[in-house]
């Protein structure tokens, strides 16, 4: 296969490339989809926590383990892991903006067109309509 530095040699390896391209920034959506439901669960917890006692008992999942501190001691831990997760989500929007724009830059080069989903719909329905039967059970075992 074709790499990064080197020109596809024909349509199939357009193809693939364009496909190994839609497929990484699937893959990068699905990571902050996945990250960004981290932060909100993060929040919930800061906002859980924040208003009660410091020297309160709290129960934090570490590796696995479920470890007994203090909200004095876990509520800035959560903080700064929500802020890094916070990082972590900007750096994969950028990543994000420059896969669309090489992907752009990739359709516009090799002239790459999507067939739109209403014209595949429209003729899937057509072979829908015409295959419409009745199902009958076996034959010949009435008794």
């Amino acid at each position: 296969m074709a790499g990064r530095g080197e020109e596809p040699v024909n349509e199939q390896a357009v193809a693939n490339m364009y496909a190994n391209m839609k497929s990484d920034i699937n893959q990068i959506y699905s990571k902050i989809t996945e990250l960004e439901m981290e932060v909100s669960e993060h929040s919930l917890v800061i906002n859980a926590i924040q208003p009660l006692d410091q020297s309160r008992r709290c129960y934090r999942m570490i590796g696995g383990v479920l470890v007994e501190r203090t909200i004095k001691e876990v509520l800035p831990a959560v903080q700064r892991n929500k802020e890094g997760l916070e990082e972590v989500i900007a750096r994969l929007n950028e990543a994000l903006e420059k896969k669309k724009k090489e992907m752009a830059d990739f359709e516009a080069k090799y002239k790459i067109r999507i067939r739109k989903n209403d014209e595949v719909k429209e003729d899937s329905s057509k072979k829908e309509g015409s295959a419409q039967g009745v199902l009958v059970g076996p034959a010949g075992s009435s008794e």
